[in-house]
């Protein structure tokens, strides 16, 4: 019923599609994926919908190959976007650390469920978030957002594509299954009122082109394979040419820039959701379904009188380092709800250094936490 049309207004859709469609309206024309609960959906909406508007889809044969497909159809100038779990995020680790090294615009969605290994496949988790950060080998930046809702992942769809272009990387998607699965109203934007970042091409002539000669901004221009610049592309350590360069010097220069170039940026990258945060005396810091599950909590503390703040991480990585810092200055704690055993606790400890307690409730998954849980830790806080 949708082929080939091009979407806009209000749907009932849970939030794999909506990632899906978010994914189309960026300007996504490639997919290449492997079957996964609880990513699944994504990659049968996008079989469904990218035929009819001049796409591809394609079901590879496993996860390595899925990234490879769609590091080299980027290079070949079209936007691309594999999704998965935690055990298909795993094995893209290897080629997700090849497309940060080349420089390569694309999207990789992880609907996370409960782990290690095959774990509760249909269940909830937020396990893989330091993952995200530090699954592949060696010194990177990386940029990764956390959705809360469907609409959150129709829009962030759109947003992890304009990053992706913009600062010339791969850009994660760290979804969970409960937003995934969950079917809520989703607002799809007319494409004509949606902004479209697209990747800097070169403006020198072919034979003055240097792929990884970056400016000011760090970020590279990128000629298409096939209009006629000449480029060569290595996970090796590479100069400006894109030729292996085997040296100490080369490897310092190149991996300070692939790091600077989010570092540097990341005002524009960082997207945080505050509430009530001044005056409060408990701060509530969460992402993910976690975050939904925690604005409940903190609205039946309001009702007590009890002083709350929410902070919300829609950008997970780059860490909100310097508003964390500020925020551990005013409070008498953070506490920080998370389905796991501790990852992003441990960042937001690191960055209030001391200036107030942080609080980790974990949650090993297979469930939400109940609000009630969250509740009891905001009443310790200020009893």
């Amino acid at each position: 019923m949708t082929r080939g049309k091009h979407l806009s207004g209000e749907f009932f859709i849970n939030g794999d599609v909506a990632c899906a469609e978010g994914a189309i309206k960026a300007g996504c024309r490639f997919f290449a994926g492997y079957p996964i609960t609880p990513a699944t959906e994504i990659a049968e909406r996008m079989s469904e919908r990218l035929p009819g508007l001049g796409g591809v889809y394609i079901q590879m044969e496993d996860e390595m190959a899925s990234m490879n497909a769609i590091l080299g159809a980027s290079w070949g100038g079209v936007k691309a976007m594999t999704a998965t779990s935690g055990p298909g995020f795993s094995l893209m680790m290897e080629n997700l650390g090849l497309g940060i090294m080349l420089e390569t615009p694309c999207v990789l969605v992880n609907v996370q469920r409960a782990g290690p290994s095959t774990g509760l496949p249909t269940l909830i988790g937020q396990g893989d978030m330091m993952q995200a950060r530090w699954g592949s080998h060696g010194c990177y930046g990386i940029i990764a957002l956390s959705p809360s809702s469907p609409q959150d992942m129709f829009e962030l769809a759109i947003k992890a594509f304009n990053l992706s272009e913009k600062y010339r990387t791969p850009v994660l998607i760290m979804a969970d299954e409960v937003v995934g699965h969950m079917s809520e109203k989703v607002v799809i934007t007319p494409s004509e009122d949606i902004e479209l970042w697209l990747r800097r091409k070169p403006h020198v002539p072919p034979e003055e082109y240097l792929p990884y000669m970056a400016d000011d901004n760090l970020v590279p221009p990128m000629a298409i394979a096939g209009e006629g610049y000449r480029f060569h592309a290595t996970g090796l350590t590479h100069d400006e040419r894109g030729y292996p360069a085997m040296t100490a010097e080369a490897h310092e220069k190149l991996v300070k820039r692939l790091i600077a170039k989010i570092e540097k940026n990341k005002e524009d990258i960082i997207e945080l959701v505050e509430d009530g945060i001044e005056g409060a005396d408990v701060v509530v810091c969460s992402y993910g379904i976690s975050a939904r599950v925690s604005k409940y909590a903190v609205e039946l503390a309001r009702k007590e009188g009890i002083k709350v703040g929410m902070l919300k991480l829609v950008t997970v990585w780059p860490f909100a380092e310097d508003r964390i810092r500020q925020i551990a200055r005013q409070v008498k704690a953070i506490i920080v709800p998370e389905i796991n055993s501790g990852q992003i606790a441990l960042e937001v400890e690191r960055c209030a250094g001391g200036a107030t307690e942080t609080i980790l409730l974990p949650h090993m998954g297979g469930s939400v936490h109940h609000p009630n849980t969250i509740l009891e830790a905001i009443r310790k806080v200020v009893r």
